[in-house]
């Protein structure tokens, strides 16, 4: 034990606050725990079907294929983790993350894999956490004592740094919440900053960018937009990640939300980066960019959104699904105008009509782009594309997708449809056909 207690200098104090029954290495390798990682079921794959709704007939593909394909990606970090072999955990993770190898959907393997590798430290932790007031007995420490015992066997590994680094950011999360600092405990503030501490200190040896390394670039991200920092380290940070991996929405997406005000930034800076990220990236995405940036701050933001260059994002969001026509994308971005944006409205007059505008242009990307459906991307846009979210029971998650990309359909098409004429979409988007 003492050895982990020099490890892990910055949680010493915590240990007989919150330490509780230790974890140990089985025979086979297993890490055992007090509670095991769970992961969605997987279910059977299902037939490529097609959609009706009156006279609308549309193919939607398997509806849970993108969580599958995850899920597949996580298990195998966590089975590798289980069987203490570290060394091929890394390589698979380097090879996929050299690649640059993402799922359908854009989520890239290397994190799935390192997801997985983490993933029964963080559960366990995160039920012993569930209710707020932990019994002293859970195994909080004991979980990530072992990553730092497998840490120091492979000490100038760089992927593995990360897997522990991003298992110590995971469990200050768990112990802080969401809320605000008045809201949370000062001892769950005290461990929220002991973990970002020594997150901190694993990851200062490596540069990401020298290892031509997004998962530890986003690591980077990660850890600045927890611990703190001024808008031009936050910013440096994301320019890494996007450099590295620019094909990857994810980084564009999360600069622009640590950038609000809430965060680490300002309404003036959040637009500044979104422009100069445009300007960066304009042969890959033109002025799609500035678009995701302005994604989901727009959407979390009534201020952010009434001060959007409206017209600039728009001709950002027409080039994204130009240069990405995948339909994945295509449901992302339809899915997010008409249902995340063209929700209830805010009842401020300009955040209001901007939304009304950015809803109403769903309508030409679909007549354009639009081929088949995705519904777990409309049932994620319902609900803001809440990354906290936990979809228990995929099939009807989906569901409640498909009724809402439907009655949008729906809606979009009624004049058609009140014409008499059959709306079946092909290959080459919607086709109207006599009844």
């Amino acid at each position: 034990m003492a050895f982990a207690e020099r490890l892990m200098a910055p949680l010493a104090h915590l240990r007989d606050k919150f330490a509780g029954p230790q974890f140990s290495m089985a025979q086979d390798g297993v890490l055992q725990a007090g509670v095991p990682a769970s992961t969605t079921p997987i279910p059977a794959t299902t037939p490529d079907t097609r959609i009706r709704f009156g006279d609308l007939s549309i193919p939607c593909p398997d509806p849970t294929s993108e969580e599958r394909a995850r899920d597949t990606h996580q298990a195998r970090g966590l089975k590798l983790a289980r069987l203490d072999d570290w060394t091929r955990l890394s390589a698979e993770i380097n090879r996929t993350s050299t690649a640059r190898q993402k799922t359908l959907g854009g989520t890239p393997v290397a994190e799935l894999l390192a997801f997985g590798a983490r993933a029964d430290v963080v559960s366990a932790a995160e039920h012993a956490l569930i209710s707020g007031r932990p019994d002293p007995k859970a195994p909080l420490l004991a979980g990530i004592e072992a990553l730092e015992r497998v840490l120091a066997e492979h000490a100038d590994n760089p992927v593995i740094a990360t897997i522990v680094a991003q298992t110590h950011m995971d469990l200050g999360w768990a112990w802080r919440g969401t809320g605000w600092d008045v809201e949370v405990p000062e001892h769950n503030r005290e461990a929220f900053a002991a973990h970002f501490d020594r997150a901190a200190d694993i990851l200062m040896p490596f540069d990401a960018k020298a290892l031509d390394c997004p998962l530890m670039a986003a690591a980077h991200c990660a850890l600045i937009t927890g611990r703190g920092g001024s808008p031009r380290e936050v910013v440096s940070r994301y320019e890494t990640w996007i450099e590295l991996d620019p094909r990857n929405p994810q980084a564009f997406r999360a600069m622009g939300t640590h950038l609000l005000p809430r965060w680490h930034g300002s309404y003036e800076r959040l637009e500044l980066e979104a422009r100069r990220a445009a300007g960066r990236t304009f042969d890959l995405w033109g002025t799609g960019a500035y678009a995701w940036v302005m994604f989901d701050a727009i959407a979390q933001d009534a201020a952010a959104c009434a001060r959007l260059d409206l017209d600039f994002f728009l001709d950002g969001l027409a080039d994204i699904v130009k240069r990405a026509s995948d339909q994945h994308t295509v449901n992302l971005i339809v899915a997010y105008c008409a249902n995340t944006m063209g929700g209830a409205p805010t009842g401020d007059d300009e955040t209001d009509y901007i939304r009304t505008q950015i809803a109403a242009a769903a309508d030409e990307i679909v007549r354009e782009y639009l081929t088949e459906l995705h519904p777990m991307l409309w049932a994620h846009a319902a609900r803001g594309f809440d990354n906290g979210l936990r979809v228990r029971c995929a099939d009807k998650f989906a569901a409640s997708g498909h009724a809402d990309a439907l009655r949008y359909l729906k809606q979009l098409f009624r004049r058609e449809l009140a014409a008499g004429k059959t709306v079946v979409f092909a290959e080459d988007g919607p086709e109207l056909l006599s009844g």
